[in-house]
């Protein structure tokens, strides 16, 4: 909590200033017990308490992640084609585009080839999109929101997989090459796959409402499948109807 000094927080969790110091100094393991403690003594969302739990758990087993490439199976595909004209992505571990449908593409991605997710050299990367590409920038009208929610997630699965290289090799290259996500990233705030609204402003549909639907894949925890909706009804929901068949989507 802002403005707590160590002393204090170790009195609201019932522990010892100098328990503490060693909890955070690493010589320590605590239990899940104290964990919660300390989660409530900070005033921590729920996201942040998970976060907490499995950051205190890397010192015991490390989660360590395949270096394989993520596979998009023919049942995934299936999937995706079962949503229409209803825009769909699927994202892996480190914010790769692995796939889109007709829609998603139209709605996040135009300015790239449509098959551009099917090899590694051109797969789109959301992470790099959001900071460093000029038109995913300007589809939301507030990027600054858009873009802590993608390095909160992106934050999560550092948490779960410390060790893995391609992780490792992203966050590097983006705080190189971006001071915005250099200081996002350095407030460690975290962000849970949920569902979100955005406003979103697209050069050919003009101002939308869109509903993010985060949905895991049984098969591979660190895969998600993002479903894009808008309200049943509304101007937005009318516009996502028009996407995959829009002229710039070769429809």
């Amino acid at each position: 909590m802002p403005g707590l000094r160590r002393d204090e927080v170790a009195q609201e969790a019932g522990v010892s200033t100098s328990y503490l110091t060693r909890l955070e100094q690493g010589s320590l393991i605590a239990s899940p017990q104290v964990l919660d403690a300390l989660a409530q003594a900070l005033r921590l969302s729920e996201t942040e308490r998970l976060h907490l739990h499995t950051l205190a758990r890397r010192q015991t087993s490390r989660g360590r992640r395949s270096t394989e490439v993520d596979c998009v199976t023919s049942e995934i595909r299936q999937l995706m084609d079962s949503f229409g004209t209803t825009p769909v992505v699927l994202t892996g571990l480190c914010a790769d585009l692995l796939a889109w449908n007709a829609a998603g593409h139209a709605l996040i991605g135009p300015q790239a080839d449509r098959s551009a997710p099917d090899s590694l050299p051109t797969r789109p990367n959301v992470v790099r999109m959001v900071f460093l590409d000029p038109y995913v920038r300007a589809l939301y009208p507030d990027w600054a929101h858009k873009a802590r929610d993608v390095v909160g997630r992106l934050r999560l699965a550092v948490g779960t997989y410390p060790d893995d290289p391609r992780l490792i090799t992203l966050i590097n290259e983006m705080n190189a090459q971006s001071v915005e996500f250099a200081e996002m990233w350095s407030e460690h705030g975290v962000h849970a796959w949920d569902v979100a609204t955005y406003r979103m402003r697209h050069p050919v549909l003009g101002k939308l409402d869109v509903v993010h639907h985060s949905l895991s894949i049984p098969h591979d925890p660190a895969m998600r499948l993002i479903v894009m909706t808008a309200v049943s009804g509304s101007a937005s929901e009318k516009a996502l109807r028009r996407l995959a068949t829009s002229p710039q989507n070769g429809g």
